[in-house]
């Protein structure tokens, strides 16, 4: 890559002598090194061409044209010695003289970006990889090397603006964001302490490239929000056991009590269960206890059953829609997406409701593990300040890569 690329910054550099030296007369004792100079680029002995362009620079009394000619010739034997800084300069000077076509200077600017970024010197890389797209460029490979400059040259606050530009366009267009790109603006964000720039690069991350690292940093994040309420405890365990990121006994335990103490007794259920089919449960120094939890989660399902006839009725009869919501989410938890749906609509509709915004967030949730169209309309309905809104988001986004 390298040789390429400063083998085509010489080429126009040479193809311009020839056409300038046909244009206008050039004194031999300027175009004799120059010549030299060309001959030694074409070789690869870009040092060496960078001596004879000094001798022809030597030359008193140049006219407009052998100057021009002498810039020509020295940006693209600096470029190949790396000699990034008198590359930069004849840069400059060339493109004072209006001469030069904005196609080559886009060029220019790019090998002299380049040279700096093998250099090292990020700043300077960063500043001509600007001057590049200033001029005009639209390499991909160059709006790389620029993001990668302003990272490592501690500008994480540019590479974050020009990295989000960068996602945001991929988005509209319908594609999906490089992993690359997201977990470099993941760093960028980390380096500014910039909680919303981390959020935004992990949403993406679990909706394009979903791990489990990336949902337990998301879900951990959502919960320290201030005014995050401890109520939704439960709900952020499901999400976390939907996603595959719960893995620790002491969550599972956690959240089949919460939900023994919610009335959804046949989740508590498969969560006992899937904490015991994956051997995370029933293991170790508290295995008798999870065995404990085990039958009592049985011996509450079988009193529910009894008593659901009941409760359904009362339900049905209550002035509000509180019951028919909250028994709803639990019969579609259990399994019984159909009628667990239609007598949440039902609460829902009937209204009165203690928490509305948990109720469609309970609705959003039932519809996503039914695989009904309709929950990302729901989801997308949900308000609030206390979480509500992140975590139906957040089951959004879990629907998309589900979907």
């Amino acid at each position: 890559m390298k040789h390429i690329r400063f083998t085509a910054l010489a080429a126009a550099c040479l193809i311009a002598f020839g056409s300038a030296q046909a244009q206008e007369s050039v004194r031999p004792d300027v175009g004799k090194p120059l010549q030299a100079a060309q001959d030694l680029i074409k070789a690869g002995k870009y040092k060496d061409a960078l001596a004879k362009v000094r001798d022809a620079d030597a030359v008193g009394g140049k006219n407009a044209n052998e100057s021009y000619l002498v810039e020509r010739m020295r940006i693209a034997a600096a470029s190949g010695a790396g000699d990034n800084d008198t590359a930069a300069r004849s840069f400059e000077a060339l493109a004072a003289t209006g001469k030069v076509a904005p196609a080559d200077k886009a060029r220019m600017a790019e090998s002299i970006s380049g040279g700096y970024y093998r250099a090292k010197d990020y700043a300077k890389a960063m500043q001509w990889g600007q001057r590049y797209f200033k001029e005009g460029g639209t390499s991909g490979s160059m709006r790389t090397l620029l993001i990668q400059s302003q990272y490592l040259s501690g500008d994480y606050a540019g590479a974050a603006r020009e990295l989000t530009g960068e996602i945001q366009a991929a988005e509209k267009a319908g594609t999906p964001p490089a992993q690359d790109r997201l977990n470099l603006l993941l760093n960028a964000a980390s380096q500014l302490k910039d909680p919303g720039a981390t959020v935004f690069a992990l949403e993406r991350l679990v909706t394009y490239y979903p791990k489990k690292e990336y949902w337990v940093d998301l879900l951990s994040r959502m919960q320290r929000k201030p005014g995050f309420s401890d109520r939704l405890v439960l709900d952020t365990y499901r999400l976390s056991l939907a996603t595959g990121s719960m893995s620790s006994a002491s969550d599972f335990m956690e959240m089949s009590q919460l939900a023994l103490q919610a009335g959804h007794e046949l989740e508590a259920k498969q969560v006992v269960d899937k904490g015991f089919a994956t051997g995370v449960l029933g293991t170790g120094a508290e295995a008798d206890r999870h065995k404990r939890l085990r039958d009592l989660v049985m011996k509450r399902i079988d009193e529910a059953k009894a008593a659901r006839a009941a409760a359904e009725s009362e339900a049905n009869n209550a002035k509000d829609g509180n019951a028919l919501v909250s028994l709803g989410f639990s019969t579609a938890l259990g399994g019984d997406s159909a009628r667990g749906l239609q007598m949440m609509q039902q609460g829902i509709t009937k209204g009165g409701l203690k928490r509305p915004e948990d109720a469609k967030l309970h609705l959003g949730v039932a519809q996503v593990l039914a695989a009904d169209a309709r929950a990302q309309a729901t989801l997308r309905s949900v308000g609030g300040t206390d979480g509500t809104a992140d975590l139906a988001r957040l089951w959004s986004l879990y629907a998309r890569r589900k979907g």
